[in-house]
């Protein structure tokens, strides 16, 4: 399995949400209809800290080598990251009334996210020749 795509990848969406709660966060809570006001704004960019911080990792953990023994943590912390957000996603999804769309989009992100982390993390990396 070629984990520099999914890490490349990883990092770009979660450095993207990170970047839109950091620098947009009264339009975010503005179309998420969510009340602005001090803590939330707080949140936001506390989110976003996490969010931007955990996709520079992805991003300069990209070229290494992940999976069984090897970078442990960057998988187990990913997995994590991804299984508990699709499983809170997926707890939601159903009874969202207001932008549906982007609930399901971020879920379906998610899961998918999860069984590729999953898949790294339970199996032994394979060196490709370059």
């Amino acid at each position: 399995m070629n984990t520099k795509i999914i890490m490349t990848s990883s990092a770009i969406l979660l450095a993207a949400i990170g970047i839109l709660f950091s620098f947009l966060p009264n339009e975010v809570m503005e179309y998420l209809n969510i009340e602005s006001n001090t803590i939330t704004i707080l949140f936001l960019n506390l989110m976003s800290a996490l969010y931007l911080g955990f996709g520079i990792l992805n991003w300069m953990a990209k070229g290494t080598l992940i999976g069984g023994i090897y970078n442990k943590p960057i998988a187990i912390g990913n997995l994590m990251h991804y299984g508990v957000g699709a499983i809170a996603s997926v707890k939601v999804v159903s009874n969202i009334q207001m932008h549906q769309e982007i609930i399901i989009s971020l879920t379906i992100i998610y899961v998918i996210f999860a069984i590729l982390f999953a898949s790294i993390f339970f199996k032994n990396p394979t060196k490709t020749e370059k």
